[in-house]
């Protein structure tokens, strides 16, 4: 593949009966590594192979990183085992323990999974329970971010302020209480990803100690669309039900009935209330087992150590990000949009006290279109490149936004007053944020810019998915090909399972070749997907960088442009708009074509310059 150098075979054989191993070079843990390729069947009990290596299943590949040992065991079966110790960590910015700053970084991670596990058996929804489109995290009593298990970005981010907005408008809140909400001028981002929040309290029910939420991006909210993911909606109350802090559960009471009136008294109602209810429940399941294993870490430890924890592991998070900014420069950069929408950015870095200062000073107004993008969104993208810089394994948390200050102007696209519409700018705006910081720290080249937002439904099917395309390029590393990339972390709907749900066939799935920027690194290819209908069906596309390529950078070329495309049942193609709202008829096709990402640096010099 395009992400591995293969060299010629240099390895001997280690005995007559297995086939001369070839070499190939893989990056991991921040380096290159030159490794032995193996074919599995030539592996037999008794065999070690000591990393970095690679060996090929019939079905799977297993990378062997350095510092580990693969082992054949009588019965065939191959064991992975550490041979090295790991590096010793430090509890940067803080005096904790560094042994146990480590196990408590682990131990609220895997509370957030535990949660996201739940969240995933229980739902109903293919978007929740397929794609994965949700994400799980617990806060400090102060609604810190604290720990997130890596699911969805965009949502880890702008979750705090969901949990902000919920501490400052319930002030009695108490045990047994939860609350909903989706409002994007009030701690929300749009009106599908609906937040649940639930406040964690001691055994007696006498003192909050901490928030647990789960955000999930429900099938459908109502709005003018089946999805509620209108290309062409023009304030947020054609986009879905608003909800702005209710309170869904009172002393473990479940307000059916009152949350489905919400749902249903609406200009535009969501159009399935029961998969909306089925979905919450299963984000409150979340919560509580949130809850529940938090009060079991309490137990376990005290309140004084874990409080003390939740905050080294913010401090921890900070020194981590002031170490990044210390090697850091000066940059900017102006993201054109294919509207022409622009968003300036302005990285300016204090070397002194290791703090920096981001400004969106120049950005473009306040837009009729959806792409304006509430402040927290801006926030979750700052948050995200900056933790992608640290090299140590930290939890997202906030304490990776402590050195940094945000400039936003009030009215921008990035900080839009209701009632704007602002579907778009969670999930596309999101992005040319992320390209525009990375762009301004000089550091990436522009993945494919969108998240290729594609709906379709009618009165009975609502349906919603995010489509992967190409990654940017690095200074030491390829763009990856068919991939989520940012602010997206969600999957594809397994053929089989939207097949069965929907009626729709996957005409085809494929990669694009040759649409990634060349460059000393190359970007990745974008995909081209094309889904046929079977009944009539709405169908909304919500896409950018289909007239501006992704940019590459330090002389690498730009990434191909997507495309949208309606085939008829005749085969005749017509082209679709980025942002499109079509009525299809059984037998009509749309095709996406998704971008490339940006190459970096030039084709002419050697790409290990860049790799140091």
């Amino acid at each position: 593949g395009k992400d591995t150098h293969v060299e010629e075979n240099i390895a001997v054989a280690q005995s007559p009966k297995k086939s001369t191993p070839t070499t190939t070079r893989f990056y991991s843990q921040g380096t290159w590594h030159d490794a032995n390729v193996v074919q599995r069947p030539t592996l037999t009990p008794g065999d070690t192979l000591t990393g970095p290596a690679i060996i090929i299943e019939a079905h799977a590949t297993i990378i062997v990183e350095a510092g580990w040992q693969a082992t054949i065991t009588p019965l065939n079966h191959l064991v992975l085992a550490r041979i090295t110790p790991r590096p010793t960590m430090h509890a940067l910015g803080t005096k904790a323990d560094p042994i146990r700053l480590e196990i408590f970084n682990n131990l609220f991670i895997s509370i957030a999974e535990q949660m996201g596990f739940t969240l995933e058996k229980t739902a109903h929804s293919v978007n929740i329970k397929e794609r994965l489109d949700f994400s799980c995290a617990i806060f400090d009593r102060d609604g810190n971010l604290v720990a997130n298990a890596p699911h969805v970005p965009v949502h880890l981010g702008s979750m705090g302020a969901s949990v902000q907005a919920v501490i400052a408008n319930n002030p009695n809140m108490g045990p047994g209480d939860v609350f909903v909400l989706n409002a994007p001028y009030n701690g929300g981002t749009h009106l599908p990803d609906i937040t649940v929040v639930t406040p964690v309290y001691d055994e007696a029910g006498t003192e909050r100690l901490f928030y647990a939420a789960a955000r999930g991006h429900h099938a459908d909210i109502g709005g003018i669309t089946p999805g509620s993911m209108p290309a062409q909606s023009k304030s947020v109350d054609e986009e879905g039900v608003l909800i702005d802090n209710f309170k869904l559960v009172s002393n473990g009471i479940f307000h059916e009935t009152e949350m489905r009136s919400l749902l249903t008294d609406n200009p535009y109602p969501a159009r399935n209330p029961d998969q909306n209810l089925a979905d919450l429940r299963a984000q409150i399941a979340a919560c509580e087992k949130g809850a529940q294993e938090l009060r079991k870490m309490v137990a376990h430890y005290g309140l004084q150590t874990v409080r003390a924890y939740m905050d080294h592991v913010q401090d921890n998070a900070e020194e981590n990000v002031r170490r990044v900014i210390g090697v850091l420069k000066d940059g900017s950069f102006k993201k054109v949009l294919d509207d022409g929408t622009t968003i300036n950015v302005a990285v300016t870095v204090n070397t002194a006290d290791r703090s920096a200062t981001i400004d969106f000073t120049g950005t473009s107004p306040l837009q009729p279109s959806n792409l304006n993008a509430p402040s927290s969104v801006a926030y979750a993208a700052v948050l995200y490149v900056f933790r992608c810089l640290v090299d140590d394994e930290i939890p997202l948390n906030a304490g990776c936004l402590k050195p940094i200050e945000i400039i936003i102007p009030h009215g921008s696209l990035l900080s839009p007053t209701y009632p704007a519409a602002v579907v778009g700018g969670n999930v596309e705006t999101s992005q040319a944020v992320t390209d525009a910081l990375f762009g301004a720290l000089g550091i990436m080249a522009g993945a494919q810019g969108s998240m290729n937002n594609f709906t379709f439904g009618n009165e009975r099917h609502q349906y919603y998915e995010t489509i992967c395309g190409g990654a940017g390029a690095g200074a030491a590393f390829h763009g990856a090909d068919a991939v989520h990339t940012h602010m997206t972390n969600s999957r594809l709907t397994d053929p089989e399972v939207i097949e069965h749900r929907f009626p729709v066939r996957l005409k085809h799935f494929s990669i694009r070749p040759n649409t990634g920027g060349d460059g000393a690194h190359h970007g990745g290819n974008g995909v081209e997907r094309a889904v046929t209908f079977l009944e009539d069906m709405s169908v909304s596309l919500l896409t950018t960088h289909r007239t501006v390529q992704p940019l590459g950078i330090k002389g690498g070329d730009n990434g191909q442009s997507g495309e949208n495309l309606l085939e008829h049942p005749d085969g005749r193609q017509s082209p679709l708009a980025p942002a499109a709202q079509i009525d299809l008829k059984s037998g009509d096709t749309i095709i996406i074509r998704t971008p490339g990402g940006g190459g970096f640096g030039a084709k002419s010099q050697n790409p290990r310059k860049y790799e140091s």
